[in-house]
């Protein structure tokens, strides 16, 4: 049963292949196309050739077949037929009571198979008992070169291979168009996409150019009418934040530099989001050794006084990368599993080890009650909380693994968040460089 199981799914995944290509479509189209192409012109070719034998050639082919009887005579004589096929490219076969006559022998059984004498009106039955077929002469089997199918298939094979590279130059430009959505959808409108050739696709190419530009100027838009309202905010909130001090001091005092911060938290983590969308362009890199950058956070931002475990792998070097937005990660991933875990069995673990294919994964995983898989999508997202537990009264702003995402992404690597059973496993991984 398994090597059939493995085989259905062989099957199953080229048929999703051949579905997803357009390239392999188009020339299974062709040879398709090809085929039914050649089956039409050989039946309409042949019923062509069956109305013009029936009509024409089939009452000389029997006048000169009886006009052939009458020449070997009867009863038949051997010596005559063996002089008409030294004469005619014709075989000629005997049998009857008295003579038994085959000028071919070595072609009987391919003459049987494909030239039945009886359908080409090509047998007669002379009147002393003896029945006359005759046949196409050609050469033995074993002297017949069988080259003009593998020729033909030869030729197929050749067109469809040309019709292959010709499609594939065709859809060449749907690699750039590709290309050039991906970069788009990671906000990088810098480059556009080049057209090949003046065609639809260069049509597309330009339509798609013309939606990223203004897509571009869309953003540049609210990116400038963001941070222009942070600014703006600060100084307000800063002289709201010194009034709050006057205050005397109670609950409600304490309340209100409590709200007060979490909107300078909020305004800081929105500037800071706003700068890391510029990607690498945003960062200062410089030799950072990873492990060392860990025991400082972990030691520091009131971290120290918590549990945490650490899993690091000292033998990973020196890196180039920004240590403040590495810090500012770090910080955000220990204290949303800080907040996202407590009471759990086991404290937080801050993890660096080397990922496959040379990668770095820099994370933290709690032991908390994690999420759910729906909401495991959205994490990531501006000010989103998956439960009651996630809300401003637990701390934060909603930022937290946003900035983090942004952080990872600057580095050209990627955030990633899993469900650990039990709690929550993000790492940022990367393929730094030293």
């Amino acid at each position: 049963m398994k090597p059939h199981a493995g085989a259905r799914r062989r099957w199953r995944e080229a048929h999703r292949r051949w579905r997803h290509s357009l390239r392999w479509r188009l020339v299974t189209l062709f040879l398709l196309l090809a085929l039914a192409t050649t089956a039409v012109f050989m039946f309409g070719t042949q019923r062509a050739l069956q109305s013009g034998w029936q009509g024409w050639v089939k009452p000389i082919v029997d006048d000169y077949a009886d006009r052939l009887v009458a020449e070997i005579g009867s009863p038949p004589d051997p010596a005559r037929a063996a002089a008409i096929v030294a004469r005619l490219p014709v075989t000629i076969r005997i049998d009857g009571p008295q003579v038994h006559y085959d000028s071919h022998p070595r072609d009987a059984a391919l003459r049987e198979r494909r030239f039945d004498p009886s359908h080409w009106g090509l047998q007669r039955s002379s009147a002393d008992g003896h029945q006359i077929s005759f046949g196409l002469a050609g050469p033995s089997p074993e002297a017949r070169p069988r080259r003009l199918g593998w020729f033909t298939l030869a030729g197929l094979l050749l067109l469809t291979a040309l019709a292959y590279a010709y499609v594939r130059h065709l859809l060449k430009p749907l690699e750039a168009i590709g290309e050039g959505v991906a970069r788009f959808g990671r906000g990088d409108f810098a480059q556009p996409i080049v057209p090949r050739h003046d065609d639809e696709l260069a049509d597309l190419a330009g339509r798609i150019n013309r939606m990223a530009g203004s897509l571009q100027g869309m953003l540049d838009a609210k990116r400038a009418l963001l941070l222009a309202i942070s600014h703006e905010l600060r100084s307000p909130l800063t002289r709201a934040r010194v009034n709050a001090e006057l205050v005397p001091e109670g609950e409600h005092r304490d309340a209100l530099l409590r709200d007060l911060g979490e909107m300078r938290d909020l305004i800081t983590d929105l500037l800071e989001s706003e700068r890391l969308a510029a990607g690498h362009a945003a960062l200062q890199t410089e030799a950072v050794e990873l492990a060392a950058l860990v025991h400082e956070v972990a030691a520091g931002n009131g971290f120290a006084a918590r549990s945490l475990q650490l899993a690091l792998d000292d033998g990973i070097d020196t890196v180039q990368a920004d240590p403040t937005r590495l810090r500012l990660l770090l910080r955000n991933l220990i204290d949303n599993a800080l907040r996202h875990s407590a009471g759990a069995a086991q404290p937080p673990t801050v993890f660096l080890r080397r990922a496959e294919g040379g990668l770095l994964e820099l994370g933290v995983r709690d032991h908390g009650p994690g999420v759910s898989e729906e909401q495991l999508q959205h994490l990531a997202e501006p000010f989103y909380r998956a439960d009651s537990a996630r809300t401003r009264s637990a701390g934060g702003v909603g930022l937290g693994l946003t900035l983090c995402r942004l952080v990872a992404r600057a580095h050209g690597g990627e955030l990633v968040i899993e469900r650990a059973d039990p709690g929550l496993r993000v790492a940022m991984r990367w393929p730094a460089q030293a």
